[in-house]
């Protein structure tokens, strides 16, 4: 049983079992059963394609909730870059900051400002010799575990530098005990404002065997609804920011590896983009890059699907929120180029390791008689991958037969054959009853 903790939830009363989110999973970790859908948490990646494509509103994303703030002494908002772009004619980002502190927290730190920091490190990480490229972003953590589940040999390609919500995180609770002696760490509470189910996971979880730097991971869909109020044009906010452009860029696609000064880098999103991607670079089949940005949502972090906006409008929004900023607040340029020191705090715990899905057995025999099974059972099915079946494809529906979760009769195809052929033989007699009874 899986002991991963997820975000994506389903809400059997309300799925109606109609395939929807069958055919859009990356990873096949849904099957339609008993009349429901059934998501296997060993498969799941938290992508929320599932959410976005539900008519139903039968799958959402579970996050902590702002009450639970109640249990800090001091409370650190982290803001993701992503939210300024869901308000509308906002032309200083210091009045959703203002916002905040008027909500209650006691302080505010801006990932934003973390995001400006890791592109610097990484710059110094990429001129290292000896490391594996292309080099992955460790940003995404849909794609992060993504990697871990389906592409073993290219573990050793993600970055091992944490993400800007983790920087962010970190220096907070150290600015928090600078200003305030007295706080105990467990005082202390860092509140990620995500638009992004997978955060919420990685939080609850642990990223490449280090603990998380965030205590609370709220929906950005919640807090939009609680600022509105607050943030009023006739009051002036105080100036809080301390983002640059760099930093404000992260929320879109292609924002990070900008960010780089390096012209040998590819930046995809949306989750089917970057299984092509993954594919062609594990093949060999991918042009000599430095890094490879991915982005599981469309557009970036602005399409996670616990934002409220549409995300190429808030996309536009960060841009001209971008113009008024300089390139960036926390970052100094004034370094030798062969400089490729990084904090060692900065780092993740461990390496990335392969955890495979689909082993069908510990016994190396028995996998491959199953496995031969499969193959057996998939020459038989019709190759229509339709999801009537309950399973995504044919080959995983074989694969599921053989594991004993289904049986080739539930074929929709093959049992229309059946009918037709019991039709065909049944159709002489079924005549000479006509004759009959016309007489």
């Amino acid at each position: 049983m899986s002991t991963y903790k997820h975000s994506v939830t389903l809400d059997i009363d309300k799925c109606k079992g109609c395939t929807n989110c069958l055919k859009r999973c990356p990873t096949e970790a849904i099957r339609i059963r008993d009349g429901h859908a059934v998501i296997d948490a060993e498969r799941c990646i938290d992508c929320g394609e599932c959410i976005r494509v539900c008519p139903y509103k039968a799958k959402k994303a579970f996050s902590d909730k702002l009450e639970q703030l109640r249990d800090f002494k001091w409370k650190v908002a982290l803001p993701a870059p992503s939210l300024y772009g869901q308000f509308d004619n906002l032309d200083d980002i210091d009045y959703v900051l203002q916002g905040l502190l008027d909500y209650g927290f006691d302080d505010v730190y801006e990932v934003s400002r973390a995001a400006e920091l890791v592109s610097g490190y990484t710059r110094r990480y990429l001129r290292r010799e000896g490391i594996r490229r292309p080099v992955i972003s460790s940003a995404c953590p849909v794609v992060v575990r993504l990697i871990s589940l389906r592409f073993p040999f290219l573990c050793d390609n993600v970055m091992p530098l944490l993400p800007p919500m983790e920087i962010a995180g970190m220096l907070a609770r150290e600015q928090a005990r600078e200003r305030n002696p007295g706080l105990r760490d467990e005082d202390i509470g860092i509140c990620f404002i995500s638009p992004c189910p997978a955060k919420v996971s990685y939080v609850k979880n642990s990223f490449m065997g280090k603990k998380s730097n965030v205590d609370l991971v709220v929906s950005m869909n919640d807090v939009y609804f609680a600022l509105l109020p607050l943030m009023k044009k006739d009051k002036t906010p105080m100036p809080i920011s301390h983002s640059g452009m760099i930093g404000i860029s992260w929320a879109s696609a292609g924002g990070e590896a900008s960010a780089l000064f390096n012209d040998r880098y590819l930046a995809a999103d949306g989750i089917e983009n970057v299984i092509r991607v993954l594919d062609q670079i594990e093949n060999g089949n991918m042009p000599s890059l430095e890094f490879i940005e991915l982005n599981a949502c469309s557009a970036g972090c602005v399409g996670g699907t616990m934002a409220v906006e549409n995300p190429y409008i808030a996309k536009t929004r960060l841009q001209t929120l971008r113009r008024y900023l300089p390139v960036t607040q926390n970052w100094s340029y004034k370094e030798k180029n062969a400089d490729t020191f990084v904090p060692e705090e900065y780092f993740s715990g461990d390496r990335l390791k392969y955890q495979p899905i689909t082993l069908l057995d510990n016994d190396m025999d028995a996998a491959m008689r199953k496995m031969q099974a499969i193959e057996a059972i998939n020459e038989r099915l019709p190759h229509l991958d339709c999801g009537s079946c309950g399973s995504p494809t044919c080959h995983a529906f074989a694969e599921d037969i053989v594991n004993g979760e289904a049986s080739e009769n539930e074929c929709i195809v093959k049992m229309r054959e059946r009918i037709r052929r019991f039709l065909a033989k049944d159709e002489p007699a079924a005549k000479e009853r006509e004759a009959d009874d016309r007489k």
